[in-house]
Formats: structure tokens, sequence, C-alpha cells
């Protein structure tokens, strides 16, 4: 016959709490007790309330404390020892990790490296011991997080005190403590590649044309229009774009019956791409979006003079989200220098120079315009608009001053299958190339100087449409200094996983 023993409550001869049933709520000692699992204090096979309901019973080895529907707790403030750990921690949620600690066995810690790098001391590890570390908000793959052992230890049979550094985006690790030979053993180990099934990405329409490239889309944009974005993505796909934001480019001078005027300067250039192969201008980090419309201003060309004796006009500004390009400074012939600042300055029939990079950002979205030399009366040639990546070159007899060189995006920004935008350079597309000065034949000047790279128009041509390029000048003869280019927005975003 199975013996039991009914009770409500067991306690001590000093009336402490040793076990104790309220309703379906068992509680195992009291506050401040520490509750171990030993050999048999009570050789019985069951313990019950006196209700009959189950508090301790034994089943050939299996104990069961407390019987289904149960809560089982330790008093407030008791500790329990001797039952064992599961491969799990307790993770400190309250207590998020932003400089180097050392950490306790048991535990789980949130780390945010957001701040700068630093480093998890492990506690002096025995066999069973466990911690784990997790980036807090996707900082390890700016700043990474260093787990270095206690002493001469080891981490997965590597070599004594060694170290393991974690440098991926989301990256978490557990580290169980199997013997001296092994050390540490990592057990798990865990970031966002392994998340593909949760992983979103940003959809979106809009543009004059839509080209892809592997994962990504590009949206080109050569006319106003909207970027729509239906989904924003997640950190787990992708929820950044890319872009490139040109502004039309600056118009170009005419002369008069003796001197030539300035070439105009290319439309202001900005751009961020993640490609390897970025330009020397490229922005340090991806735009943030959001579902919903994203207006877009393409800038036209700013006109070019056609009555001899006068400058040209500035190019118009290019916009997207937060960025914004500044149209390409006018060639000049007889107006204030100050007139030609913009993007890129434009040319100029002066001694003095025409800002680029105006208003200014960084990195900057363009150079400075030419001059027609150190003393302007001595020469009847102007100076050659600048382009983003290098300013206009001086006159300098018998010709006007070149147009500076525009920039580039890697060809792959836009994909193979996209080859009529911008102009061919050896590192990709180039646009934002200044316009060429002109020079005065009737006062010794000879032949047109060239454009920039990047749709800069030669002496006497038009800056290329939907490039940013500034427009060529001209002496007085028809049909004056000309046009500068249009500018293009493209924006690019992975649109898919691998």
């Amino acid at each position: 016959m199975t013996s039991k023993i009914k009770v409500d409550n067991i306690t001590d001869q000093d009336d402490n709490n040793i076990i104790n049933e309220s309703g379906d709520v068992i509680t195992v000692g009291a506050s401040g007790d520490t509750v171990a699992v030993a050999g048999n204090i009570v050789k019985s096979n069951a313990l019950q309330a006196s209700d009959g309901g189950n508090i301790v019973n034994q089943s050939g080895t299996t104990i069961t404390l407390g019987a289904s529907g149960d809560t089982v707790t330790l008093a407030s403030g008791a500790s329990q020892s001797g039952f064992g750990r599961t491969g799990t921690v307790d993770w400190q949620t309250g207590s998020v990790k932003t400089a180097t600690f050392t950490a306790t066995s048991g535990e789980g810690y949130f780390c945010n490296t957001s701040g700068g790098a630093f480093q998890v001391n492990l506690p002096a590890g025995t066999a069973g011991s466990i911690v784990s570390v997790q980036d807090y908000n996707n900082s390890f793959d700016s700043n990474t997080l260093t787990v270095q052992v206690n002493g001469s230890q080891k981490i997965n049979g590597g070599t004594a005190s060694g170290k393991i550094e974690l440098d991926t985006e989301g990256e978490g690790l557990t580290l169980v403590y199997v013997d001296d030979t092994v050390g540490w053993r990592s057990i798990h180990n865990s970031n966002f590649t392994d998340q593909s099934s949760n992983a979103v990405y940003v959809a979106a329409t809009g543009g004059n044309a839509t080209v892809t490239c592997g994962n990504f889309k590009t949206h080109i944009f050569t006319g106003p229009g909207t970027f729509c974005v239906s989904c924003a993505g997640n950190a787990c796909g992708s929820n950044t774009v890319e872009y490139l934001v040109v502004a039309g480019g600056g118009g170009a001078a005419m002369g008069n019956s003796f001197d030539s005027g300035g070439g105009g300067g290319a439309g202001g250039f900005r751009s961020r791409t993640a490609l390897p192969s970025a330009s020397p201008l490229n922005a340090p980090a991806n735009l943030s979006i959001t579902a919903s419309p994203f207006p877009i201003t393409v800038g036209g060309g700013g006109a070019g003079q056609t009555s001899p004796g006068g400058s040209g006009s500035q190019g118009n500004t290019s916009t997207f989200s937060s960025i914004t390009s500044a149209g390409g400074g006018k060639g000049e012939f007889g107006s204030p220098v100050c007139d030609s600042r913009g993007g890129s300055g434009g040319g100029i029939h002066q001694a003095a120079v025409a800002a680029g990079n105006f208003p200014p950002v960084a990195p900057p979205q363009g150079e400075p315009g030419g001059t027609s030399g150190p003393n302007c009366t001595c020469s009847p040639n102007g100076g050659g608009g600048g382009g983003a990546s290098a300013a206009g070159g001086n006159a300098s007899a018998p010709v006007g001053g070149a147009g500076g060189a525009g920039s580039f995006i890697p060809t792959a920004f836009i994909g193979p299958t996209a080859p009529s935008y911008g102009e061919t350079g050896p590192a990709g597309r180039y646009f934002a190339g200044g316009g060429g000065g002109g020079s005065s034949p009737g006062r010794g000047g000879q032949g047109a100087s060239s454009g920039g790279l990047g749709g800069g128009g030669d002496a006497t041509l038009v800056g290329a449409e939907n490039t940013g390029g500034g427009g060529g000048a001209s002496d007085n003869s028809a049909p004056g200094g000309r046009q500068g280019g249009s500018g293009i927005v493209m924006i690019r975003y992975q649109y898919q996983g691998s």
C-alpha cells in the first residue's frame, strides 16, 4: 500500500516555511533560503495537501513537484542550487553593455558597440560554464566586439589566451566551457545571413527607366517624377538606397569683337554607392527610406548667352530626399565673379576664380572654374568651367581653358544594359564635366578648347543632356555661348536575395 502524508504547510521548529500550498501555488523555502536537491529527507512516496492535491510525488526515479495546473515557485529572495543548467543563459535585458566588462557564467549580454569597439572578458571557466553575447542594435560590423578568455584558457581548442572578434552585423555567440584541452567551445553563432526567412526587401516604382543588375534595381530619372516606395524592407533584407544626384550644367558666355567668355560650370555631383569601385566623391552612407512617395527634381541646363559680350545662366537644382545638388555656375563675361559660383564654378574672363561646391557640402559637389589668366587684359580667351572632380583650366594662348573633368559611378550601378547614360570613361559612367572656354580669332585665338569628361561641351558646343555637363563658350559669332546639359537622378537598392 502506498503511504501518504496530507498537509497544507511544512515548517521548521521556528515556524519558518519549508513547503507551503496556497490554492494552486506551491512555495518552496522562505526569503533568503537556499533550496537544494539532495538525498531523501522524508521517506515517503508522496506528499499531498489536505485536499488531496499533489505537493511532491515519486514514481520510480521520477520526482514531480506540484500537480497539473500548479505554479511551482521559489520564495522571493531564495536561491537554488543542484538543479543544473539546460544549455541556456539568463539574459541581462536590464543592462545593455556599452563598454568593456567581465561576464558571469550563466548570463547572456546585449552589447551595443555603436559608440565604439570594446571587449568582453570571460570568467575563469570550469566544466559547464556558459556565457552568451548578442549584437544589441546591429553595430558589430562598424565596431567590433572582442571576446577574451581568462588567463591562459582557450577558445575552440586554439592557442592559450585566445580571443574571438565579432564583426558581423546582428551577430550572436554562445560559449560553453568543456575542459582545459578545448576550453570555451562556441555552440551557437548567428547573424542576419541565418535569418533569410525574415528578410524583407525594398520595393518601389518610378523613373523614366528601370534596370536590374544581379539582385539590385536602379530607377533612372531624366526628368521630374516621383520615387514611390511601397515597402521599406528591413535590416535582414534591405532598407536603404544608393543614389546619384546631378544638377543641370551652367550655360556659357558669348564674347565680343575682341574677347571670348568662360565655359559653363558642371552641375553639382553627389553620389553614394556601396560598390567597391566608387567615386572619390562617394558619400559615406546609404540613405534610409520609408514607405512613402519621394518627389524627384531633375534640373535643366542653364541657357547660353546669344548676345555678344554677355554671360550665360546658372544651371538648375536636382533633388532627391535630403540630397540637393546645386546648378552649375554660369560662364562669365563682364559680370561679377561671385555670380558664377555653383555646383562647379563657371569659367571666367577675369583673373579671379568662381568657386565650386557652392553652397558647400561634404564630400564636395564640384570644383572652381578657370580664368583667362593672371591679367585678363592680356588674354582674349576664357577659362574653362569647373567639373565635379577637377577645376576648369585657365586660358593660355591661343585657346581658352579646358573644362574640368567630371566624376563617375561604377558601371554596375546601372548595369551593362543601360549604356546610354553618362559618358564612358576608365572607371565607369562619367557625369558633370565642365564646358570649354572660348577663344577669339580676332585677337589671335585658335581652335576650340575641350569640354571635361562627363558631358562638358567643347567650345561652341552644348553640354550633353542628362550629364550635368557645362556648355561651351564662344566668341561673338553665332550661335553664341551654348546651353548646359540637364541633370539626372538615379536610385539603386537591393530588391531580392541571392
